[in-house]
């Protein structure tokens, strides 16, 4: 047989087997240790774990790795108080509640509307030392769920310290309250 055949034969098993070898042996997810000494690439002398080694020949005739991808961005915590969800005979239905996140405070109602016609909703965020922002919403005919929100601002206090509430109404100054909805959860014996 020909020589140059047999090498270009053996070298074409090696790269269809890398596939293989590498599901075998297990990911290794940048230079993570995975239990079995670094995994595929460490044992092929394709990764070199110490920092202070030069690369070598192998290595430096691979091609070289792109930047690194960053993680999924974590969230960061927004926790909440939430009055009870209420519903009105006139087909509104709400729940209200005040957000802390990053320092930062506001109030928000879920609510839906499925009183056949368009409604106004005046939601209030009451903070300390009389500091309050109040935020109108136009609240669509409709089954579907939606939100009215204050806007976020630098919290004054403890989160406790904050009440929401929202008030839905027919969309004219003599329209009757169809619904209050707070964040004040009821307390025992409440119900």
């Amino acid at each position: 047989m020909n020589l140059r055949l047999i090498g270009i034969s053996a070298g074409v098993l090696v790269i269809l087997s890398l596939p293989l070898a590498g599901a075998i042996a297990g990911p290794d997810f940048a230079g993570q240790d995975d239990g079995k000494n670094g995994g595929l690439f460490r044992a092929l002398g394709l990764s070199d774990s110490s920092p202070t080694s030069s690369m070598s020949p192998a290595r430096s005739a691979a091609p070289a790795a792109g930047p690194e991808q960053p993680g999924p961005v974590e969230q960061p915590r927004t926790d909440s108080r939430c009055g009870p969800e209420l519903s009105s005979p006139h087909g509104v239905e709400a729940q209200t509640c005040v957000l802390v996140a990053e320092g930062r405070t506001w109030g928000r109602s879920y609510y839906r509307n499925t009183s056949g016609r368009g409604l106004d909703a005046v939601l209030t965020l009451m903070g300390p030392a009389g500091r309050t922002v109040q935020i109108r919403c136009a609240v669509g005919a409709g089954d579907e769920p939606g939100l009215c929100e204050t806007p976020k601002d630098d919290s004054a206090g403890e989160p406790d310290s904050y009440s929401a509430v929202a008030e839905f109404a027919v969309p004219d100054d003599e329209g009757p309250l169809l619904l209050r909805s707070g964040s004040n959860s009821p307390g025992p014996g409440d119900g």
